[in-house]
């Protein structure tokens, strides 16, 4: 899954200089099903608190599944991301992503989150071939 990058972001790119909100809008628009889930839970996160805010639904498609990958996969996109909705983002098994606040109080749990152990846990037959 690649992003459509308009000719106008392109030359900017070419240029040297890209304006990160219309990258941000290009990751949008190019990506949807990614961008709506991580929408979804930065404002599950706003609305419920706590320390962060998780997806533990498949994906109903393999272009969707595609589209978290390459969101999450890539440090620029990812990295625009938690830039624009001022998380910090966690991924698992292709479809498990969680929105953490910047609060350090939440570091530990982020820790918890993204360590080895917690990638072993989330393991299940079902998700092999994702």
């Amino acid at each position: 899954m690649s992003l459509d990058v308009s000719p106008a972001l392109l030359e900017q790119a070419e240029r040297g200089e890209v304006d990160e909100a219309d990258f941000v809008d290009c990751v949008r628009t190019s990506l949807p099903f990614a961008w709506e889930m991580i929408s979804s839970l930065v404002a599950q996160l706003k609305v419920d608190g706590g320390e962060f805010a998780d997806n533990q639904t498949p994906p109903p498609d393999e272009q969707a599944r595609g589209q978290l990958l390459r969101a999450l996969a890539s440090d620029a996109i990812r990295g625009a991301l938690q830039r624009h909705f001022g998380v910090r983002l966690a991924f698992q098994n292709c479809h498990r992503v969680a929105v953490f606040p910047l609060d350090a109080s939440v570091d530990d749990r982020l820790a918890r989150f993204t360590s080895v152990r917690g990638q072993l846990l989330n393991q299940s037959p079902e998700l092999r071939d994702c």
